[in-house]
């Protein structure tokens, strides 16, 4: 059962770090990034960066919880909630792989 979490948190590892390093590369040379009275390339690119950047915070916030699932794996701490110390349920890790916390504490931290 560990090597399947393994595999599973390295895959979604892999395919994060494709997708950050896609979103955050620089922008076309040449196209103006600017919002203008009109609508225009530089406006609709600007307003895509925008989005972009949005994207690839929360890629990056998912990237750094599925580090922390499998640094808690090699710790033998995977399913242990990082808030409160109590075991994870089965059915939320199997959801959420990545997960450090208990749904409780998660809604308690996130409100």
């Amino acid at each position: 059962m560990p090597d399947d979490i393994a595999k599973t948190l390295t895959e979604r590892k892999r395919v994060l770090e494709a997708e950050l390093s896609r979103l955050t590369e620089p922008p076309v040379a040449g196209i103006n990034l600017s919002f203008g009275k009109r609508v225009g390339d530089g406006t609709t690119e600007a307003v895509e960066r925008i989005s972009t950047t949005a994207t690839a915070r929360s890629i990056a916030t998912s990237l750094a919880d599925t580090d922390r699932a499998l640094a808690k794996l090699a710790e033998g701490t995977y399913g242990i909630c990082d808030v409160c110390g109590e075991a994870i349920p089965a059915e939320r890790l199997e959801a959420r792989p990545a997960t450090a916390t208990c749904v409780g504490c998660s809604r308690a931290t996130n409100g």
